[in-house]
């Protein structure tokens, strides 16, 4: 899921919040994005968070990656907690 959070957050105009099955699909991703924008010269500024706890953070300024097991998700229900901000793009 992609969203503007630029009209109600004053701290990133993006969020992403994604998903992944295991551990290993979650350190996958993270490992991903990661290189993907480190290759696009777009450090990070922040990291939080490990695979193993369910809850992976990658802050970039404007744009916060968020990455959960499905449980934690569910727990921290950042989707419902952004529901003001514009929807950009939702991958099911």
């Amino acid at each position: 899921m992609l969203l503007d959070t630029g009209t109600v957050c004053s701290f990133a105009d993006y969020f992403v919040i994604c998903s992944g099955e295991t551990e290993r699909q979650i350190r996958a991703i993270y490992e991903e994005v990661e290189h993907a924008l480190k290759k696009a010269g777009v450090p990070a500024i922040h990291y939080e968070g490990t695979a193993d706890s369910g809850w992976l953070l990658l802050d970039y300024g404007d744009v916060i990656v968020h990455i959960f097991a499905a449980e934690e998700r569910e727990y921290y229900q950042l989707d419902k907690l952004w529901s003001q901000a514009n929807l950009v793009l939702r991958i099911q």
